[in-house]
């Protein structure tokens, strides 16, 4: 069974009206912050019948037993990884492209939909690690994601280094 991640099986569970409700004590899409208060959370969640039947009602039992998985396994989260990034523009696609070498043999990663308005979108680039160290040398990778030609916002990734634009 794959270890639960952070960023891919955790924060979904937390609904904006969830965090919205508990901002004064923690932030249940901050990692640390979850992963400081999650016996608190699990309590919440598991005895208290928390979420309230008015903002969503309990948790399936599902779901508790993940959250309880993530922690029993150690927290995973993805990481921000780094690469050099192009941006390609044609009359039929616009192509952000990322190489790079991921920091250990049997990490994988992709580029993701951070953020959007109506003048630019930003990309992240994510690494997650195996569950269980792969001996070996780190693969080298391109990954690309690609969309219409007519969106011509301007573009953003954010990697291990910061945010910037891409030319």
């Amino acid at each position: 069974m794959r270890t639960p991640v952070f960023e891919l099986h955790i924060k979904p569970l937390f609904r904006a009206t969830d965090r919205d409700h508990m901002l004064f004590s923690l932030d249940l899409w901050d990692y640390d912050s979850v992963v400081a208060n999650i016996d608190a959370v699990i309590g919440r969640v598991d005895h208290d019948g928390m979420p309230p039947d008015d903002s969503g009602g309990p948790w399936p039992d599902e779901w508790i037993a993940l959250l309880r998985r993530w922690k029993e396994s150690g927290f995973k989260r993805l990481q921000i990884g780094t690469a050099d990034f192009t941006l390609a523009r044609t009359s039929s696609a616009v192509t952000v492209k990322a190489t790079g070498t991921f920091p250990a043999a049997g990490f994988t990663g992709w580029l993701q939909l951070e953020s959007e308005t109506d003048t630019s979108k930003t990309y992240v680039i994510y690494y997650e690690a195996p569950d269980s160290p792969d001996g070996g040398t780190p693969a080298a990778f391109t990954l690309r994601e690609k969309y219409r030609a007519a969106d011509t916002r301007t573009v953003f990734v954010h990697d291990g280094t910061g945010v910037r634009e891409l030319q």
